[in-house]
């Protein structure tokens, strides 16, 4: 069975739903975890297609800078939003620190680990839930990707929804955040990964570290906080039998 069609959400960056991976004999359920880029951009029908989804909980992983700078824009909609900064310092640190995708993500997952249980939560607490940062990318790309893994998704269908981001990024998006960073960072190496990709690399490296450190990606959530009872809840609402 293929993968759902993306819903249309006009004004959302990067929004989909992350139904029909594979996951052995199962594979995840449409309908139930989305995740995008920030909302801040929604035209008037895009809010009332998210209305339109039945989202009960958004879990938005931005500093709040970030909120500040970009509010989301939700309309009269009835969900619950949930808060959880991912990042110990700043976006703006990371470009000048000039780091690279797999350092970015090793301190994301060593950093920032019982935030990202507490995002593992908030998908088992309310369904359906979308999960978004600024772009949904890199923040958002990490969490889900651990989620998924946890439930039991066959890594190449997760490094496969992770890599799908570089393509949704409209190129003039891409332009205009390269030509505005590279302003300020001129001597910068890692700036466009940062900005606008999502290689099928970084992500299979990140996995297969957490699994040399762990043993998995659920021993993972289980080592920082999760119960038993949560990752088994977790399988329950993100996978259904093929």
């Amino acid at each position: 069975m293929s993968a759902p069609a993306d819903p249309v959400v006009r004004g959302a960056v990067n929004f989909r739903d992350v139904g029909g991976l594979p996951a052995g004999a199962a594979r995840t359920r449409s309908g139930v975890l989305y995740r995008s880029g920030n909302l801040a951009g929604l035209e008037d029908d895009g809010v009332i297609a998210l209305g339109g989804l039945g989202i009960r909980r958004i879990i938005d992983l931005r500093a709040d800078d970030e909120v500040v700078h970009a509010p989301s824009r939700l309309g009269g909609l009835t969900l619950r939003t949930q808060r959880v900064p991912l990042f110990l310092g700043s976006v703006a640190s990371m470009f000048e620190e000039d780091i690279s995708l797999d350092e970015m993500y090793r301190r994301l997952v060593e950093d920032s680990s019982t935030r990202v249980v507490d995002v593992v939560r908030g998908i088992v607490a309310d369904q359906p839930v979308l999960v978004h940062c600024t772009v949904g990318k890199d923040r958002t790309g990490v969490t889900v990707a651990l989620a998924l893994a946890a439930a039991g998704v066959d890594e190449d269908a997760i490094v496969a929804d992770y890599a799908r981001t570089e393509g949704l990024l409209p190129q003039w998006r891409n332009r205009h955040v390269v030509q505005l960073l590279r302003r300020l960072h001129p001597e910068a190496v890692h700036l466009e990964d940062l900005a606008t990709r999502s290689p099928a690399p970084v992500m299979r490296t990140l996995l297969s570290r957490v699994m040399a450190g762990y043993g998995s990606a659920a021993d993972y959530l289980l080592a920082h906080g999760l119960s038993e009872g949560e990752l088994t809840e977790l399988r329950r609402v993100l996978l259904r039998a093929d």
